[in-house]
């Protein structure tokens, strides 16, 4: 059980920036609706709203580090979880526009070796919005046998071993969440750059987005806060990620690189417009699922207002990357405490004034 208590008092003291005024605001101060999560559900974290990549109001909570009392502070680094995949298919966009990649040919135009009855119904589309109908080899593995988790394996080796089985369902027919699919982009986005993944993305998205501290090495997934399963008394929660599970949710990063990535990819020409089209265009409605991520409907002050959502959740990571997609708003929910995530998207529509959902 939390010690709502414990955490407040954690959080006293510690950072608090809101350059406007509290009139900016409107109807309700993001300190109200913050003060309220965390009496009601413990929250320990990072909340940092801003606009155009800029933070306006900063409030950290509690500790990133519990047993050595660490207090977690507005660049505190974080595992992101999902939010990797966003991150990824920013990427494979980005060699779409070089040509070098095609979101709707065959597979097997971007990995020739691959089988060649799958290939020629699987597309890159369907593999970033999760309907590819690949089986989830990887997680029935790692059920029979957790030494997997621990286990290097080179990319040509996690997709042969993993996603090359039989497909479950015909590619686009349904929502299956799970890394098998991105394991399969590993290998496309690695074949059209001939590049290591880590280091296409890092040349390709993270350097040119200015993402200092944000990337997938093992020295820097050590450096994140670590993850909780419970609070009190602390129980650490291991979030073992080899590298061929970086593009589904080997991340690490900090809220300062996600609102200045949500601002530069969604409101500016860093992609294409057609890119950016593609990026935000729903694939799968009962999910609100497009590519790598989310695009919800809010209701704001009356009107409806398309939002890039961006969540993140595993081990005992919970985040939320909400993006207004008229670019008047962004906000950044970092936990390393295990709360719903559900509840952490309901605190995000509060910060953003949006009207609970169903």
């Amino acid at each position: 059980m939390l010690n709502r208590r414990a955490v407040l008092r954690a959080g006293a003291g510690l950072p608090l920036l809101s350059v406007l005024p509290a009139s900016a605001w409107g109807a309700e101060h993001p300190d109200t609706v913050v003060d309220a999560f965390v009496r009601d559900t413990g929250f320990q974290g990072v909340v940092m709203l801003g606009r155009a990549g800029r933070a306006d109001y900063v409030r950290t909570v509690g500790y990133a580090d519990i047993e050595a009392k660490a207090p977690a502070r507005p660049d505190t680094l974080y595992a992101i979880a999902s939010i990797s995949k966003w991150l990824t298919t920013v990427t494979v966009l980005k060699l779409v526009e070089r040509g070098l990649l095609d979101l709707d040919a065959p597979l097997t135009r971007a990995l020739p070796d691959y089988r060649a009855d799958t290939g020629a119904r699987l597309t890159l589309r369907r593999l970033l919005c999760n309907a590819s109908g690949l089986p989830n080899l990887f997680i029935a593995e790692a059920k029979a046998d957790p030494t997997l988790l621990k286990t290097d394996l080179t990319t040509a080796q996690a997709l042969a071993r993993f996603g090359q089985g039989d497909l479950a369902f015909e590619p686009g027919a349904r929502f299956d969440y799970h890394p098998v699919n991105w394991i399969v982009v590993i290998a496309a986005v690695e074949r059209a750059t001939g590049l290591p993944f880590q280091v296409a993305v890092r040349s390709i998205t993270l350097d040119p987005l200015g993402l200092k501290s944000t990337g997938a090495t093992d020295a820097m997934l050590a450096g994140a806060a670590p993850s909780y399963r419970t609070v009190n008394p602390p129980e650490r929660w291991g979030n073992d990620r080899r590298p061929y599970l970086a593009a589904s949710g080997g991340y690490a990063s900090t809220a300062p690189d996600l609102m200045r990535a949500a601002h530069l990819v969604f409101d500016t020409d860093f992609l294409t417009a057609e890119s950016r089209r593609q990026l935000t265009h729903v694939e799968v409605p009962t999910e609100d699922y497009a590519l790598g991520g989310r695009v919800r409907h809010l209701t704001i002050e009356g009107r409806t207002v398309p939002a890039g959502w961006e969540t993140g959740r595993t081990a005992g990571y919970r985040l939320v990357l909400g993006h207004r997609l008229d670019g008047r708003r962004t906000v950044v929910l970092m936990n390393n405490t295990a709360l719903s995530q559900k509840t952490m998207d309901q605190f995000a529509d509060a910060l953003l004034g949006a009207e609970p959902r169903a």
